[in-house]
């Protein structure tokens, strides 16, 4: 897949994206994919300062031009302290993913609270604060690619307060397209089923492991691939998909 550029950049100028939550299962496959695109790249990171920088020194190694940076998403002072990091940089921004969040699971009657704020901070909160910035940010021609989940579709028992936070995900992208008109920006979610990630392994035993894989007419788990396969269309030439959420999910309902 070739790497677009926007209308601000020249041909021979690749493309910047941002990846939030650069690092984890997802985030990490994006960001490989993206360069593998030609895309210059931000690593984003949280708290393990040391794992990004030495994402980024194995993705320098590779030819790629990247850089990390920190700061919590949820917490729009660190936000703009990112942004500004990165057009300084680079020049400017013309994607961004969201990958950034939490997953608790819980039936709804015996939910800790205090979990549910925490989640709900980082994934409806921390997608705002992105969203927002992004908005401002992103050069025209750009992509903002937030991250959701099918289980807003299947209702699955025990998902109801982290499915509550990607409903408002959904919600936030849709809106925040229609905003943007005029602009040349597109604004999409991805919404993977099962994936096998740590975040989705974590707790769970074999038997349940296969329940999910068998669940999709494919009969396996989504990777992280298929995961960034459905970003990098929208990150590049997805020009006329927005507004929308991809759900990349191997036929899940």
């Amino acid at each position: 897949m070739t790497a677009h550029t926007s209308p601000t950049s020249s041909p021979a100028t690749p493309r910047v994206a941002l990846v939030t939550g650069g690092t984890g299962g997802i985030g990490r496959v994006v960001v490989d994919r993206l360069v593998a695109d030609g895309f210059t790249v931000a690593v984003h990171y949280a708290g393990n300062k040391e794992k990004a920088e030495a994402f980024v020194a194995d993705l320098t190694a590779r030819g790629a031009t990247a850089i990390s940076v920190g700061g919590d998403v949820a917490d729009e002072n660190d936000m703009q302290a990112a942004f500004d990091a990165v057009e300084s940089a680079f020049g400017g921004i013309d994607v961004v993913v969201n990958t950034a969040g939490i997953m608790i699971l819980s039936p709804i009657s015996e939910l800790n609270l205090d979990d549910l704020d925490r989640m709900h901070r980082v994934n409806i909160r921390g997608t705002f604060v992105v969203s927002q910035q992004a908005a401002r940010r992103l050069r025209n021609g750009g992509a903002l690619i937030n991250v959701s989940t099918s289980v807003t579709r299947t209702q699955l028992p025990t998902y109801g307060a982290y499915v509550a936070s990607k409903a408002a995900v959904q919600s936030i992208t849709l809106i925040l397209a229609r905003e943007l008109r005029g602009r040349d920006i597109t604004v999409n979610t991805v919404a993977p089923g099962p994936v096998a990630t740590p975040l989705f392994l974590d707790g769970k035993d074999e038997a349940t492991v296969a329940n999910f894989a068998k669940a999709t007419p494919l009969e396996r788990l989504g990777r992280p691939e298929d995961v960034a396969e459905s970003v990098a269309f929208l990150a590049g030439p997805a020009r006329w998909v927005n507004g929308q959420v991809l759900y990349t999910n191997g036929g899940l309902a």
